[in-house]
């Protein structure tokens, strides 16, 4: 199976080479990487140009937009300027993030998983980050989810959900929509993947608000979301968090923000959410 990446960035000079690395020595090589250039002030496109000059399967694409960081819109709306620039032959599509270290196998693996089963629609790894000499996984892991930072989706699952959506919430509207294709989401334990910048550490209280209008625009509905919002909260371990998401909520709801969703695949993210819920529950 033939797999495309792309990877958006800003001001990833420092740790893209090390991403690029991981992925030039891939036991299975990539047949594209599309590296997005999102208004770097520092030499992030010299330093993909280097590489690019040794292995031809790299791009460099330049976008210019505003420096201005939320979650969400800007990196979809860079994965797309280089999603753009592909040619549709391929089997799986991967957006990355420009601070990951990948094990030589990983996507040798997640080929293996599609090769499996027709109807999986998405496949990754975990993420891990260093703390106090080391690597422990990322306290926003869920095990049934696959974290934004490495999305690997079937063609066929991404063109029926239709891409990527550039909101707050895309990592999320991703999943739910594949499971309400009957597509299945597979992650693999064994895939152990380097995160180098902890998740939402440029996020500010702009940011915070999105994540509840995130919750708003996923369907959640107000309870759900209150759930979600305190379970986020203790996860990132920072209570006050919560009154951010709920304010955010409320925000969006009195806008009457537009929806990332439609109405009947609302109702089943609110009756898939509550089952989850419930199963945890009990």
């Amino acid at each position: 199976m033939k797999y495309y990446i792309v990877i958006p960035s800003y001001n990833e000079e420092a740790l893209i080479p090390l991403t690029l690395q991981s992925l030039i020595s891939q036991t299975v090589l990539p047949s594209k990487i599309v590296v997005v250039n999102d208004n770097s002030t520092d030499k992030t496109a010299e330093v993909v140009l280097e590489f690019a000059k040794e292995n031809p399967f790299i791009s460099l694409v330049n976008k210019t937009s505003e420096n201005i960081h939320l979650p969400g819109s800007k990196v979809i709306q860079a994965f797309q300027k280089g999603f753009e620039t592909l040619d549709d032959n391929y089997d799986i599509i991967v957006k990355l993030d420009a601070d990951l270290i990948f094990p030589s196998n990983y996507f040798e693996t997640v080929i293996k998983h599609f090769q499996s089963d027709s109807k999986i629609g998405m496949a990754g790894g975990f993420c891990y980050i260093e703390k106090n000499g080391e690597w422990i996984l990322e306290n926003l892991t869920d095990k049934d989810h696959i974290r934004g930072a490495l999305k690997a989706y079937r063609k066929e699952c991404f063109e029926q959900i239709g891409g990527l959506k550039p909101a707050m919430g895309w990592d999320t509207v991703d999943e739910l929509l594949c499971k309400y294709y009957n597509w299945k989401v597979v992650t693999d334990e064994s895939l152990h993947v380097k995160h180098l910048k902890p998740t939402g550490a440029n996020y500010n209280k702009t940011a915070r608000y999105k994540q509840g209008e995130a919750f708003y625009s996923l369907g959640y509905g107000f309870w759900i979301t209150s759930i979600a919002s305190a379970k986020l909260a203790m996860m990132k371990k920072k209570p006050v968090l919560f009154l951010d998401y709920i304010q955010g909520f409320w925000k969006a709801k009195w806008a009457k923000k537009p929806m990332l969703v439609n109405a009947e695949q609302a109702k089943f993210i609110r009756n898939y959410r509550l089952k989850k819920m419930k199963a945890k529950l009990f």
